[in-house]
Order: C-alpha cells, then sequence, then structure tokens
C-alpha cells in the first residue's frame, strides 16, 4: 500500500520505530530478545498511526504511550503494539483472530503481516469507524464482526494466531479450542490491579503452555453473559 503522506508524520514515525528498537533493547531480559522481527518493525514503520487516533490527537499520535479513542476505550503504546505483533511470529499464510479492533491500527498492524484478519469489537460505533478508517487505507484482507470477542468467530476456526486486545481475568476456553495446533495467543490477563501480558501456545499435539511476558495495564476485556 502507498503511503502518500505527511512528511512531518513520516518522520515522527520513524523517530517512534527508533524508541521501540530502544525500548526493546532496555526491556531485553525480560522479554528475552534484545530486537523484534524486522517484518513487524517495517509495518510499524508504515502504517499511519495518525489515522487511528481522533483527530484531536494525532499531533500525539506518535509518542510512545496509550491515547484514548472514545468508549473509554485506548490505543495502546506503540511499543506494546510491536512486542505482541512480534510474540505472534506472524507468516503471510496466516490467519489471525484479533479480540478488540478499537480503531483499527492493530489490526492494520497485523493485516500488513498476515494472510487474513478476522477481527471482533464488542462496541458497535468503534467497530464502524475503524472498518471505514482500514477501508480508506485499502486493505482487502480484513473481516469485521461486531459482537463478544471472547467467543472467539467459530465460522472462520481454527486460527494460526489470535490477539486479544483487552484484558480478561483467564484465557477464554473458548479462544483456546479455536486456536489451531501449532498455533499462538497473545493476551492480557488478570484482574484490573494486576495483569500480564501472556504468550500462549498449542503444540501439534493440542498441549497447552503458557508463559508470562511483562506486567501490563489494559481495558477489561467486556463480555456478554
Amino acid at each position: 500500500m502507498r503511503n502518500e503522506d505527511d512528511p512531518l508524520f513520516e518522520t515522527l514515525r520513524q523517530a517512534m520505530v527508533n524508541l521501540i528498537a530502544a525500548h526493546t533493547k532496555f526491556c531485553a531480559d525480560e522479554i528475552q530478545k534484545g530486537r523484534l522481527d524486522e517484518r513487524v518493525m517495517a509495518a510499524m514503520g508504515h502504517v499511519p498511526r495518525h489515522e487511528f487516533v481522533p483527530l484531536e490527537l494525532k499531533e500525539l499520535a506518535y509518542e510512545n504511550m496509550p491515547l484514548p479513542i472514545g468508549c473509554g476505550k485506548t490505543i495502546s503504546q506503540p511499543f506494546m503494539v510491536a512486542l505482541m505483533t512480534d510474540l505472534l511470529e506472524i507468516r503471510e499464510q496466516d490467519k489471525v483472530l484479533e479480540v478488540g479492533t478499537g480503531l483499527g491500527y492493530q489490526t492494520a498492524i497485523l493485516a500488513e503481516l498476515a494472510g487474513k484478519v478476522f477481527t471482533i469489537e464488542i462496541i458497535e460505533e468503534l467497530a464502524s469507524d475503524a472498518e471505514r478508517r482500514l477501508g480508506k487505507r485499502g486493505y482487502k484482507n480484513i473481516r469485521f464482526r461486531v459482537g463478544d470477542g471472547s467467543r472467539g468467530w467459530v465460522e472462520h476456526a481454527p486460527y494460526d494466531k489470535i490477539m486479544v486486545t483487552a484484558a480478561p481475568e483467564l484465557v477464554p476456553p473458548t479462544l483456546l479450542e479455536q486456536l489451531g495446533p501449532g498455533g499462538r495467543i497473545v493476551i492480557p490477563a488478570g484482574t484490573e490491579e494486576m495483569q500480564q501480558l501472556l504468550l500462549v501456545t498449542k503444540d501439534e499435539d493440542g498441549k497447552v503452555a503458557t508463559r508470562e511476558i511483562i506486567p501490563v495495564r489494559f481495558s477489561k476485556l467486556e463480555m456478554t453473559h
């Protein structure tokens, strides 16, 4: 996709990518790596984050911090987006499920790297706004759904990778069921006061293993009952 961009935003985005690289080195012991995958860094350098935040926050789009996007939700800080994407180890042919579309920034990063992205957002207002923003960028490999992401999207399962951008207390069993053999889930989980970013892997025999990466703070994953 062509990036017809304001040169200022291009400069700010490159500075953001450099900051992500520095932050990765700083956290190397915790995250067990000193650099992130080149494809992930290229996607971070390509997708215009300022097009996925409210208009009044465009000037802050490339700061390494979360920003409010309305409806009590936030867009994650760029380092967290890059780290979570890196942990998924997305391949070009992968089918990825995203739980929590927000305004679509993380969705765009996933769509740059994967074959197909299925994204679910529980708040209709955000979902339609995200679809408009992503449509404007010309993505053809994204499918949208409004609903409870903790239930996954069974019609398109199994998934190679699953990204969850809000925190349940425990990993939803439905998402584990919809993860294919050899798959990965990256998900924040825990109580509001104590959350961990988790990497959940499923081997070829269906055995599940979980590794804690770093402490995080995400908004709670909303579910319908």
